[in-house]
């Protein structure tokens, strides 16, 4: 089950939510712009942002296993 309090005081999904948010913020300035190289760069990091956060999350997942591996 997942903890939703937990989740939304993580300093990690913050960061996480503030780059994806300035990562769409980048790809619209692009688009306003018509600079295809502004709105790739921005495309790019949202989906980064997006993948390292999910990353750490399977990463604490595993060594919070590791450490209890009867669930306890």
């Amino acid at each position: 089950m997942i903890d939703w309090k937990k989740k939304l005081s993580s300093r990690k999904f913050w960061l996480s939510a503030a780059a994806f948010l300035g990562s769409i913020a980048a790809s619209i300035t692009g688009l306003t712009i018509e600079n295809q190289t502004v709105t790739a760069v921005g495309i790019i990091c949202g989906m980064l942002s997006a993948a390292i956060y999910s990353f750490c999350e399977a990463w604490v997942d595993a060594e919070r296993e590791r450490k209890e591996p009867d669930g306890e």
